[in-house]
């Protein structure tokens, strides 16, 4: 701000002397002829101009000073704004500050407490995955013995179907075998009648060879003469 109040200062103050020769010359150019004031005096052209420029550098001179007293202004409210708003920020940083201080106890039991809470909804939640694990692994269980007793009661029942085939198969058996004994039976006693008959005969052959009871044929014998 002081940097350009002095660059607008030095501007105003060193105009270049060639544009004031430049507007001298076209206000004595522009200038009306030699005015009479009230007394009856000449008023010369360069009188007239000499006060021209002079009112002119006095509003130059006021319209600086109201510039720079703007500026001024504007400068201390900027400075009293940022100096307010940090003694404010100051303010309220002592008073949060003090305000901590003294809800220190009050704010650690709060953290406690929150902390508690956290914990007490944590072990919650890992009580109940917990419990659906076990629920989980219950199923599973219940299935697998589910699983476990329908293969169990298929096999009972392909044992049960097994023991009654056997069953029929051994009664079948046995009553083959029952023929199969009966038949030797029948084949023994035909056998032993057969061995009965053929010792029967066999004797009478006998009886019939010793002669026994008159049943031995007589025998003849003679001789031939040799010729």
């Amino acid at each position: 701000n002081r940097r350009r109040e002095s660059r607008s200062r030095s501007r105003s103050n060193t105009a270049p002397s060639s544009r004031r020769d430049r507007d001298r010359d076209r206000d004595r150019a522009s200038s009306p002829p030699d005015r009479i004031d009230i007394f009856g005096r000449t008023v010369s052209k360069r009188s007239s101009l000499d006060e021209k420029q002079k009112r002119e550098e006095e509003e130059k001179k006021a319209e600086f000073e109201r510039q720079r007293k703007i500026r001024q202004q504007e400068i201390e409210e900027k400075l009293i704004e940022e100096e307010t708003a940090r003694r404010v920020e100051e303010l309220v940083a002592k008073r949060v500050e003090e305000e901590l201080e003294k809800r220190k106890d009050e704010i650690e039991r709060e953290v406690l407490r929150r902390v508690e809470e956290a914990k007490r909804i944590m072990e919650k939640q890992l009580l109940e995955e917990l419990e659906r694990q076990r629920q989980a692994e219950l199923a599973a269980q219940k299935a697998r013995e589910e699983e476990e007793r329908a293969k169990r009661e298929e096999l009972e029942r392909i044992l049960e179907e097994n023991n009654r085939k056997i069953a029929e198969a051994q009664a079948k058996l046995a009553e083959e075998q029952l023929k199969i004994v009966e038949e030797q039976r029948k084949i023994h006693e035909e056998r032993m009648k057969l061995e009965q008959e053929r010792q029967r005969q066999q004797k009478e052959e006998q009886k019939i060879i010793l002669g026994k009871g008159k049943s031995r044929p007589k025998l003849s014998f003679s001789l031939k003469s040799q010729d």
